[in-house]
């Protein structure tokens, strides 16, 4: 099995039953402080990143599952085409195809992605998020330090002379 894989089904699986237990053990709304900077709350958003086209009326569902699947065949395609040394890469990959799936699911299950994580500081608070929504992150920051390892570190192959 593809490394990438292995961390996607992981984190696939982590972001599925922290969701489940979001939605059995807290109340709509409602916040459950934790620590003086950080809740669990039950929210759901039917948009994207930060509730982007979260008042779109619906069709935003369909078109954010297709963005999701089509990015989820690009990034098994390119699993499968990376050497086994770009652990970095298929590390970041595996966490952004993760994520992707866990947030697909819940689309086309509710209509919208369970969040339930709530940090904030001085009564502002950060959009909630979940174990999807911080793995992409991860994966996305991962990924970019790969490839500018890749493209920049001392073991490039660029054009020398």
């Amino acid at each position: 099995m593809v490394p990438g894989l292995a961390i996607a089904a992981v984190v696939f699986v982590l972001d599925q039953i922290t969701k489940l237990w979001a939605e059995h053990a807290l109340t709509l709304y409602a916040p459950i402080e934790v620590t003086g900077f950080f809740n669990l709350t039950l929210v759901y958003n039917p948009g994207a990143a930060f509730s982007f086209l979260s008042a779109a009326g619906g069709w935003q569902r369909w078109l954010l599952s297709g963005i999701a699947l089509g990015v989820g065949v690009l990034i098994v395609v390119w699993l499968r085409r990376l050497p086994r040394q770009a652990w970095l890469m298929m590390a970041s990959l595996g966490l952004i195809l993760g994520g992707a799936l866990g947030n697909l699911v819940d689309r086309l299950r509710l209509g919208m992605v369970v969040d339930f994580l709530d940090f904030h500081y001085a009564g502002l608070h950060w959009p909630a998020f979940n174990v999807a929504d911080a793995a992409i992150t991860v994966g996305a920051i991962c990924l970019i330090v790969a490839t500018c390892t890749e493209q920049c570190g001392p073991n490039r192959q660029g054009n020398a002379r």
